[in-house]
């Protein structure tokens, strides 16, 4: 029941994020009109897609922090608490993007913080991948996701 409890939590706060960014996103409404407004790639997924997709990413990134937690007995304390601060470290800069770009609707600021999320998530992985290699690989989806949102987000900030 523990174990369970424990996924259950690590998989909530994977979810905080989504949560935070959820409040500026286009479905919130008062951005609605100013995302729409933007010169956008041709590759620009429907708004259906960012949120399957997100909830996915996040669910894997929840799984992951537990298969984490859960090598706290077999690995070193210390490069547990990497792990953990680099994942809520990488969460906190994934709710600033949103803030920044939609909230203030400044995709060039966006786009590097995207970098510094990108860069986080990469050294997050790294570390995940010396306490387990399935954590390590549920992270994977994640950076790629991230990798094509910065492509989306340079796209925004050099076109408008």
């Amino acid at each position: 029941m523990k174990t369970f409890f424990s996924l259950i939590v690590a998989i909530l706060i994977s979810f905080i994020p989504g949560a935070i960014g959820v409040l500026f996103t286009p479905i919130a409404g008062h951005t609605n009109a100013w995302f729409n407004s933007l010169n956008q790639s041709a590759l620009t997924p429907a708004p259906i897609v960012f949120s399957i997709a997100w909830t996915i990413l996040y669910l894997l990134l929840g799984i992951a922090l537990f298969l984490v937690w859960r090598q706290k007995r077999k690995v070193s304390h210390k490069l547990i608490g990497l792990a953990e601060l680099l994942f809520f470290f990488q969460m906190v800069l994934n709710a600033g993007w949103s803030y920044v770009f939609f909230g203030l609707h400044m995709p060039m600021l966006a786009v590097f913080v995207l970098v510094g999320l990108i860069l986080v998530s990469l050294y997050m992985a790294r570390e995940f991948q010396k306490v387990s290699r399935t954590a390590y690989l549920l992270v994977l989806p994640y950076i790629v996701w991230l990798l094509f949102a910065f492509y989306l987000n340079g796209v925004i900030a050099c076109w408008n």
